[in-house]
């Protein structure tokens, strides 16, 4: 066949529709959403040619009106969970024999399709069973995604090219294997971005995947699958699989082909699978890869130089875009006593102008959390800060879950530098806020550092740019996305890698080629041209 060394398109990010009211951009997702919304959908699992659908149904309904069921999928057992790693490593040969450059176009065109015609139904998607609104689903389930798609073809591309030097006489290769066996991937509700990247960049290397989706992101991913269909993605690289998380586990961490874990989730679900994948050690063909992405507490430093309007819409914003329930979004703040009174009115003031409500209503700046687990979670923390004494709810406090599954924003503030909300992830829009002395801003660097377990994300807010080197250095180890006089979320792809370290995760920095490496065995090849023909070296002489 033809070969060539072939250059692909140079990655962009891509541009964040405004969906300004009257705009036909709007006018066109609103009716996706409305269409989407009046229809119900049967998601099956897509395991090698099949899809496959069960007489055990659970249904979908969208957290802001729960009561209206949109769709349900089907739910599977162990035996779907074997069919599906029968139909990965079946899949393999073909998959990682095929050119890197078909690999390639594949999730190349995936991008531009959910660019065009996919772009709606994506957004409309997420908007309605993850209850993000209009542009927390424009800059996920299309911006990101298409860049993870877009990025990570030119990273592989990067890695490919990383080669030995060679030496007279000789020349050294280095290939970049697939894994040895399959990948399980699993991941989160919060970001169909991150649901689509997890199974595509392990299988953009050459490696077969089976994915499991969250129950509650099942909507959208049954697009993420239509649209890899689309692209033209061979049955079997891609296994969806809707069912129990122990049944899961119980097949594919017992089996000697698992190679890889690629997960975002919870901290606690993380360090089981970690505990039950060394406990198995044994039964594996090679040492699995683990690559994981797990909870934060994520936080924001001001500094007595810092301004107060800065510091305040970091907050409004930084925690409560899509309801706080982003693995970076801010729930500790950390406020010197100069600027408090300031910081205070402008945040009290932006949760009062909150609207909440359907992400239908484009004016709704707070939509619902994603189900009632997550509600009753969020709302006990609430009843458990107004039965304190040393902390006091200045905005917001009230929650409903009679039509959807909403909470208020809710800022608390506290005395007490270990408080309980300052030290627990909580995953929903309640941010705590500890008061220091403007005069001990080293202390309180120390005391950020050791009040969380996580290490994910982190904001410096300072004037003083001495003051913002030494926070820099004083946390280096308490954030693996840092930022200076920024929100700690928003990471893009191709900008700021992403992930956090200790309790938080691996590191591996998705939207990166650190990611991509993590799915690939590289093995070194050293050809001789002239081969010696006597052991005997002149030393011997």
């Amino acid at each position: 066949m033809p070969k060539g060394i072939f250059t692909v398109p140079v990655p962009v990010n891509e541009p964040v529709r405004a969906y300004a009211p009257g705009s036909a951009e709007r006018e066109s997702l609103l009716k996706q959403y409305d269409i989407m919304y009046n229809s119900t959908i049967d998601v099956p699992m897509y395991i090698g040619n099949k899809k496959v659908t069960t007489s055990n149904k659970k249904s979908i309904t969208p957290p802001h009106d729960h009561q209206h069921v949109i769709g349900s999928f089907s739910y599977g057992d162990k035996t779907h969970v074997q069919d599906a790693v029968d139909a990965a490593l079946a899949a393999k040969e073909g998959w990682e024999n095929l050119g890197w450059e078909h690999r390639a176009s594949i999730f190349l065109k995936a991008a531009e399709l959910l660019a065009g015609p996919f772009r709606d139904r994506m957004n409309a998607a997420t908007m309605l069973a993850q209850s993000k609104n209009v542009m927390q689903a424009e800059i996920d389930a299309a911006c990101e995604f298409i860049d993870f798609l877009r990025f990570n073809v030119q990273f592989m591309v990067d890695i490919y090219a990383k080669q030995p030097q060679s030496a007279p006489g000789i020349w050294n290769r280095l290939e970049y294997r697939p894994l040895e066996g399959f990948v399980f991937a699993i991941s989160p509700f919060n970001f169909t971005s991150i649901a689509g990247n997890l199974p595509a960049s392990a299988a953009m290397m050459g490696n077969t995947v089976i994915w499991k989706p969250s129950d509650t992101q099942v909507y959208s991913a049954k697009v993420i699958m239509d649209l890899f269909k689309e692209a033209g993605m061979p049955d079997g690289v891609i296994n969806m699989i809707t069912v129990d998380g122990p049944d899961a586990g119980e097949v594919i961490f017992n089996h000697r082909d698992f190679a890889g874990l690629h997960f975002t989730g919870s901290t606690g679900v993380f360090q089981n699978l970690w505990k039950t994948i060394g406990n198995n050690i044994h039964k594996y063909r090679t040492y699995p890869r683990i690559v994981g992405e797990t909870g934060g507490k994520d936080f924001i430093v001001a500094h007595k130089s810092s301004h107060a309007a800065q510091v305040a819409t970091a907050i409004t914003r930084g925690s409560f875009e899509f309801q706080g329930q982003k693995c970076s979004a801010s729930s500790r703040a950390y406020v010197p006593s100069n600027i408090w009174e300031d910081v205070k009115t402008a945040i009290v003031n932006d949760v009062k102008s909150f609207k909440m409500g359907s992400p239908a209503d484009t004016s709704n700046y707070i939509n619902a959390v994603i189900d009632e687990r997550a509600f009753d979670k969020i709302a006990s923390y609430i009843d458990f800060i107004k039965e304190q004494e040393d902390a006091e709810i200045i905005a917001g406090g009230t929650y409903d879950k009679s039509k959807g599954y909403f909470i208020e924003p809710t800022v608390v503030v506290t005395t007490n530098p270990k408080f309980r909300t300052l030290c627990e992830e909580i995953f929903g829009p309640v941010m705590t806020i500890y008061v220091y002395d403007e005069n001990e801003f080293e202390a309180t660097l120390e005391l950020v550092d050791s009040t969380s377990d996580y290490a994910l994300t982190g904001a410096i807010f300072s004037q003083d740019i001495y003051a913002a080197e030494l926070a820099t250095k004083k946390l280096k180890n308490a954030a693996g996305n840092f930022y200076v006089n920024d929100k700690p979320t928003g990471a893009v792809v191709g900008q700021q890698p992403f992930g956090g370290a200790r309790g938080s995760g691996t590191n591996d920095k998705a939207g990166s080629e650190l990611n991509l490496i993590r799915w690939t065995s590289p093995r070194m090849i050293k050809e001789t041209f002239v081969t010696p023909t006597d052991y005997r070296y002149e030393w011997l002489g």
